[in-house]
């Protein structure tokens, strides 16, 4: 099942894009996508800004953020590496924020035992803040996760 904006239900309701608020580190989120391109802004305030777009106002407010030369993204004040562990564990922390959020799970547990892949994505981490690896892994992860809890 291809994870995108534009499909049916439930693949679409996955996509970043989807507005599905969760919050991390007290911060509030009004989707995945606001979340991860707020990581390519410096300023506290204005990451806390783009934490509350969703879909493409927020790809698009994070767009022309020139990250990949240095590697530097930045949560709450603080450089993080992309390549780093650190890094990682933040995103975790996110997916598992979002995992509490009723409509993402009833999506992700509507997608059954479906293979989840995202072809518009990239492979690369030099390249963009998620990864298609690190997305659908981290969907599949939580899916195995919540389907244990039933």
């Amino acid at each position: 099942m291809d994870i995108s904006s534009g499909a049916g239900y439930p693949a679409s309701s996955l996509s970043n894009f989807a507005p599905h608020e969760f919050i991390i580190d007290d911060v509030k989120c009004a989707s995945m996508e606001g979340f991860l391109q707020s990581l390519k802004f410096q300023n506290p305030d204005m990451q806390k800004y783009v934490c509350s777009l969703v879909g493409k106002a927020a790809k698009f407010k994070g767009k022309n953020k020139k990250w990949q030369k240095t590697g530097n993204l930045y949560w709450q004040g603080k450089v993080i590496k992309r390549d780093s562990e650190h890094y990682q564990e933040l995103l975790d922390k996110a997916y598992n924020a979002l995992a509490k959020n009723q409509s993402f799970k009833k999506a992700l547990l509507a997608t059954g035992n479906a293979t989840l892949t995202h072809n518009m994505g990239k492979n690369k981490i030099s390249e963009t803040v998620l990864t298609k690896q690190e997305f659908v892994s981290r969907l599949t992860k939580i899916r195995t996760a919540l389907t244990k809890q039933q």
